[in-house]
């Protein structure tokens, strides 16, 4: 006679106290209901919330009360789920990418997303593996096997057959061969890796977050540094990454190789390697004329340039290396041609900077507007305006008194200029007292209204326009590369813009002064300042005319000219208005600009 297991004895025991708990009347359908066999019926139902079973489904069964294959649930077997990878935690590589570290771009979350590459060739099959096999011709079979903890797959008619260490490419041709030895005709099998084994990987040393992080057998170490935040870029070593298991180091990696030759060893990992990053070595910074300008690591006492240079990628225009020695407590300063420096060797906490030491040969000249001549002139350095002037073949429709030279060196200058002053101007703005409510309210009307003012003069982008005086010092102006050189053409008209009714161009007449060509605008506008008007000269220049008695001081009107009536100031502004004005003389920028 045998005798009841223990889980037998235990569920006797367990049937015994539910049905001691039941009133001694209980109907067969409560029995049930408590066994869990039977869902609560009618309002119970409701009651408690419990749905109601469709037909065909598989009653409940308590816990405790499964049979051996029936689940605890449902009455099937119970599905063993997947142990999946969890998704990787997130970090902020903001630093990462901001960094002058080299490598340190490497991690910004690329590899943790991208997950594990689909076929390696080379991975070697371990326990835990999916390989899905497929049968076909006379006997059918399709299904996922799990390599076991001896190395093995179970193939139905087949037996076991050994692929732990097995490469991915091998694969298929084992399983098929271990099947020819059963099935000698009319059955076809196919094998594949289906996943990879799911693993836990420790990620220590120097990281910015160590921790145990999940993946799969087949994920590049890149991938696990990339779950830890990357390496720390004050502390960790690019140079020395270490993979361990157990007591011994089954790989060192220097990321270096892979950032600048694409070299990557593929190491298969298992669940509790450990992917430890060592402390930082000896670095040096790079800056200049390089395509990698930053700090680079490297073993050793000193690194030569040659070798820097293979990191940092010195551009085809550096000449010179400039290097900063900051060991010791003395700083010194040696500068090398790029020929000579190849030897040289720098050490931790160096600066090397890459520059162009170059002499100026030939400068470029443009020459545009009204001219016969090429567009573009290249003279030797240090040639004058007057010998390019001599070369240029000016048409019959050329201005030649009223040349226009612009110069971007000018231009640079102007524009710091005008940030300068348009900053004074705004805090006087800003700053300006008021004695009464009533002229408080007017002057944050007005403050608001010069505010936009500042605002479209902060766009301005101003010419570089150079005043070139009538005379024989042209002859002695020095050009400078990237000089642009206009002759205006001679059209013999002449603006009138401002405080005017009508703003208009007016043919040039030698028998009319200014008051004739303001007249010919249809006047004054009731804003004008009739006292002060300025003549803006097409070759740059300034002429500010004053009405003493009525009568304007006569300065010569050229053919271009533009005449610009001011509008009238209010006493209380007449300093700010002296700024405003002070700025349009000095930087020459066009005051029409202004007074628009």
């Amino acid at each position: 006679m045998n005798r009841p297991t223990r889980t037998a004895m235990n569920r006797t025991a367990v049937l015994t106290l539910l049905l001691a708990s039941l009133p001694a009347a209980a109907a067969p359908a409560d029995i049930l209901q408590t066994l869990g066999l039977l869902p609560p019926s009618g309002s119970a139902a409701k009651a408690t919330g419990t749905p109601l079973p469709t037909p065909g489904a598989a009653a409940a069964v308590p816990p405790g009360l499964a049979l051996p294959g029936q689940s605890a649930l449902g009455g099937q077997a119970a599905a063993v789920p997947m142990n999946t990878p969890t998704p990787p935690q997130q970090y902020d590589y903001t630093a990462n990418l901001a960094s002058d570290v080299f490598g340190a771009n490497l991690f910004t979350g690329s590899f943790t997303r991208e997950g594990a590459t689909q076929f390696n060739p080379d991975y070697a099959v371990a326990v835990g593996d999916n390989i899905q096999v497929r049968f076909w011709g006379a006997f059918d079979y399709d299904a996922p096997l799990t390599v076991d903890p001896q190395g093995n797959i179970f193939v139905p008619h087949v037996g076991p057959v050994r692929v732990l260490g097995v490469r991915n490419q091998d694969l298929q041709g084992l399983v098929e061969a271990a099947v020819r030895r059963t099935y000698r005709a009319n059955v076809y099998s196919y094998a594949s890796l289906a996943a990879a084994q799911p693993v836990r990987v420790f990620v220590g040393g120097f990281v910015n977050r160590p921790g145990l992080y999940s993946g799969t057998s087949m994920d590049s170490l890149l991938s696990y540094l990339d779950q830890a935040g990357g390496i720390d870029l004050l502390r960790g070593s690019f140079l020395s990454v270490q993979v361990k298991r157990g007591s011994g180091t089954r790989a060192t990696l220097n990321l270096y190789d892979f950032i600048l030759d694409g070299r990557l060893p593929l190491i298969q990992l298992a669940s509790g390697d450990v992917i430890f990053v060592a402390p930082k070595q000896r670095s040096v910074q790079v800056v200049g004329l390089v395509a990698n300008a930053k700090r680079f690591e490297f073993a050793g006492d000193g690194i030569s340039l040659a070798e820097l240079a293979r990191l940092a990628k010195p551009q085809a225009s550096a000449t010179h290396v400039r290097v900063t020695r900051n060991t010791g407590t003395t700083l010194n300063v040696d500068y090398y041609p790029l020929a000579e420096a190849r030897s040289v060797h720098v050490h931790s906490g160096d600066s090397v900077e890459y520059t162009a030491d170059k002499k100026t040969g030939t400068i470029t000249v443009r020459v545009e507007g009204e001219h016969l001549s090429p567009q573009e002139y290249v003279v030797p350095y240090g040639t004058r305006l007057g010998a390019l002037m001599a070369k240029i073949r000016y048409t019959d429709r050329a201005d030649t008194k009223s040349l226009q030279l612009f110069r971007p060196s000018v231009a640079a200058r102007q524009q710091e200029q005008l940030n300068i002053t348009l900053k004074h101007l705004e805090t006087s703005v800003l700053t300006a007292r008021s004695g009464t409510a009533e002229e408080a309210q007017l002057r944050t009307e007005e403050a608001a209204l010069m505010l936009q003012w500042i605002d479209r003069a902060k766009s301005i982008q101003p010419s570089g326009q150079v005043l070139l005086s009538r005379g024989d010092h042209l002859d002695q102006f020095l050009l400078e590369s990237g000089d642009v050189l206009r002759v205006p053409t001679l059209d013999n008209l002449v603006m009138v813009s401002g405080e005017v009714m009508f703003p208009n161009t007016v043919a040039i007449a030698a028998d009319k002064g200014i008051g004739d060509y303001v007249a010919s605008a249809g006047g004054y506008s009731q804003k004008a300042d009739t006292s002060r008007i300025i003549i803006a000269h097409r070759d740059g220049s300034f002429e500010n005319t004053e009405d003493t008695d009525g009568w304007f001081s006569s300065p010569e009107i050229h053919p271009g000219d533009e005449i610009m009536v001011l509008p009238a100031v209010d006493p209380k502004y007449r300093q700010l208005f002296k700024e405003v004005a002070t700025m349009i003389y000095q930087m020459g920028l066009g005051a029409r600009v202004f007074l628009k």
